[in-house]
């Protein structure tokens, strides 16, 4: 695996500029997207909230582009909020989403009484060129650990984004076992709020945080180049404006799993 200290996972952020992220897509319809949604539970309902929503996600979002999967966020700014994720997804079949044959009342009547905001819903297209996620079977119990890093980039220096996660991923790529890594894009701008993109590793338990057995520098300088690891981190001080991470820990329960 990715070394697991948190010091060697900083090494493998995601960077690209939102307007970049509106125009680089692949413009074939073969690709995959998430919808996300962040909200914050009702506390003091929390029982009956898991309850409702594992019910309404067993009924309505249990397969297909429509499968739903809720995570809690662990650690970052966002902690103790929740993640409701469907897909993936296409553009196409939100035209055909779950909407009729109770399932918008259910949502109305026993679920949003006991969420007490939502706070931001995204759709997220991943760059099936750079990521490593052909291990990954959709099922999220297999990685239930997820460690997402957001990212705001500088215009200024969006011009080195191509070369870097080229660099990225072919390390992640060389380095021995299963590493499970995708680079996601945000489809939409949202001013302030920035998430131009995210970088996601997954992982099956916390102790893998504890794994120094493979190194990411290592690698790096064994499949780019040791003559390129300062300029490597150069161009990640350089690029970014804004970083932060989250630990998802993924909920089967409210899942409806």
């Amino acid at each position: 695996m990715i070394k697991k200290s948190i010091s060697q996972c900083l090494l493998v952020l995601i960077v690209i500029s939102a307007s970049f992220s509106l125009n680089a897509q692949d413009d074939s319809k073969d690709y995959v997207m998430f919808e996300t949604m962040m909200m914050t539970p009702d506390y003091t309902n929390l029982k009956v909230l898991g309850d409702n929503m594992r019910a309404h996600n067993a009924k309505y979002h249990s397969e297909g582009a429509y499968e739903a999967a809720v995570y809690t966020i662990s650690t970052g700014p966002n902690s103790g909020r929740m993640v409701w994720m469907m897909g993936p997804v296409t553009y196409t079949h939100l035209d055909s989403r779950p909407s009729e044959g109770g399932h918008d009342e259910d949502w109305r009547d026993n679920v949003m009484p006991y969420i007490k905001k939502i706070h931001t819903s995204e759709y997220w297209k991943m760059d099936g060129k750079l990521s490593n996620v052909s291990m990954l079977d959709g099922d999220n119990a297999k990685y239930p650990i997820v460690f997402v890093r957001y990212g705001e980039v500088e215009d200024d220096h969006s011009y080195a984004f191509k070369s870097f996660f080229e660099m990225v991923s072919k390390t992640v790529k060389a380095m021995e076992g299963e590493n499970p890594w995708g680079l996601y894009y945000n489809e939409f701008r949202q001013g302030d709020l920035g998430r131009h993109v995210a970088s996601v590793s997954f992982f099956k338990n916390w102790a893998e945080f504890d794994d120094d057995s493979v190194s990411f520098k290592d690698t790096f300088k064994t499949a780019i180049g040791e003559d390129k690891w300062q300029n490597f981190i150069d161009m990640a001080d350089n690029v970014f404006s804004n970083t932060w991470d989250e630990i998802w820990s993924y909920n089967a329960y409210m899942s409806g799993k």
